[in-house]
């Protein structure tokens, strides 16, 4: 598998004449996490849709570029905010889809265990209908999981999950994507400053950035450093300024 690129996003989109959200510049660091906030409808799927290749309905205005120049969307793992598990498929082929649309050998050993640690061995053989709202995005994660591919974009990845099991499957995502290049959308503060190396927030004019506290990843959700960072975004998303 390649090394994971630094990605820069630049530039403006628009619906119909009307923007979206004003110009931007925004790069993801190699082998790091960005957290992207912001209220509802600034555009922030938008972009992660921009970086995969796939249709937004936006006119996007701009560039979007690697640092070794190779193409994105077959480096990309992308966990939508819905979790578009196949009904008829079971959990384990679900989890595997990716490698059997390309016809690749799945490693059933490393499959094995990501079912394990999203908590869904003995949910293997269901199909998703049969599971609740929370299982089913473990299984959408484990299936990102499991594309072990460069760069890796979460759209809501842990929003409908338990306080105790969204920390538990942050810290999985960690330990599993370490060197990969993160993007995560989010609307949580506490989120973002547990996980991000770079935190950015969207609005409809314009992209702040505030900074994270100097720990590694993920952070304590009670350390200070952390608390005092999601109270700064809380501010920021509120208009207050940091």
């Amino acid at each position: 598998m390649s090394l994971a690129p630094s990605i820069t996003i630049k530039g403006s989109a628009s619906i119909d004449g009307t923007a979206l959200f004003a110009p931007v510049s925004l790069t993801l660091d190699a082998g790091r996490w960005t957290c992207l906030l912001g209220g509802s409808g600034v555009g922030k799927s938008t972009i992660l849709r921009l970086v995969c290749g796939l249709p937004t309905g936006a006119e996007f205005h701009g560039t979007i570029t690697t640092s070794d120049g190779g193409a994105l969307p077959s480096r990309v793992a992308y966990m939508a905010q819905d979790d578009l598990l196949l009904p008829w498929a079971t959990i384990r082929e679900n989890v595997q889809l990716g490698a059997r649309l390309r016809a690749e050998p799945t490693d059933h050993l490393d499959l094995d265990e990501i079912l394990a640690r999203v908590g869904l061995s003995d949910h293997a053989t269901k199909h998703p209908a049969e599971l609740s709202g929370g299982q089913r995005q473990r299984a959408a994660l484990a299936r990102t999981l499991v594309e072990d591919k460069p760069v890796v974009l979460l759209d809501e990845p842990f929003s409908a999950l338990d306080a105790q099991t969204r920390a538990l499957m942050q810290e999985l995502a960690v330990e599993v994507l370490q060197d990969k290049t993160v993007l995560i959308v989010t609307h949580d503060p506490s989120e973002a400053a547990r996980l991000g190396h770079q935190i950015a927030i969207m609005t409809p004019n314009k992209l702040m950035t505030c900074p994270p506290p100097a720990t590694s990843v993920p952070r304590p959700v009670e350390a200070l450093e952390t608390l005092k960072c999601q109270a700064a975004l809380m501010r920021l998303l509120r208009g207050q300024g940091a």
